[in-house]
């Protein structure tokens, strides 16, 4: 058999009894769960660029001052723990850099949801691995915080791993 090519492709004839054979569909509509998926990973970007912007646009004054009123009215010690460490953490310097952290998340999950979107194996791939580095984490909240929502958060996780780690096996065969 002369090799395949780009150009030149066989293509067999399908005959009754015989197994159709498992094509990949490069149409984007046929991946329903990916459309799904995309819009949700899209509304993560928005969502991070929009507070991102917010941080960037209001400065350290007022969350500072936001602080403080949480300190007066819910009684919370200013000195110890991670209120101690926000209240740190509010100046210029820290508001920059939780802004350009943010925006590099929104701006990761905006192309995540582009090429899911388009159905590209590349966007499937940073699916899989974004989704593998929290579900240790949600796993973890499960057992340390057992609750429907705990549940929840991990079952629609390992269901996005399932359908992206799906998707990637579709490709290979």
């Amino acid at each position: 058999l002369p090799p395949l090519s780009a150009h030149r492709i066989r293509v067999r004839r399908h005959e009754p009894g015989m197994s159709q054979p498992h094509h990949y569909n490069p149409d984007p509509h046929a991946h329903p769960g990916l459309h799904i998926i995309a819009l949700v990973e899209a509304v993560k970007g928005a969502l991070a660029l929009l507070a991102a912007s917010g941080l960037e646009l209001i400065g350290p004054a007022p969350l500072q001052r936001w602080v403080h009123e949480l300190i007066v009215r819910f009684q919370l010690d200013p000195h110890h723990g991670v209120i101690a460490w926000l209240i740190g953490a509010i100046n210029p310097g820290g508001i920059h850099l939780a802004a350009l952290i943010a925006a590099l998340y929104g701006i990761m999950h905006l192309l995540e949801g582009w090429g899911l979107w388009r159905a590209k194996a590349w966007a499937s791939w940073l699916g899989c691995v974004t989704v593998s580095l929290y579900l240790p984490f949600d796993v973890f909240a499960l057992f340390k915080h057992p609750g429907w929502l705990s549940l929840v958060v991990v079952a629609i996780n390992v269901a996005v791993l399932w359908v992206l780690a799906r998707d990637l096996l579709k490709r290979r065969r």
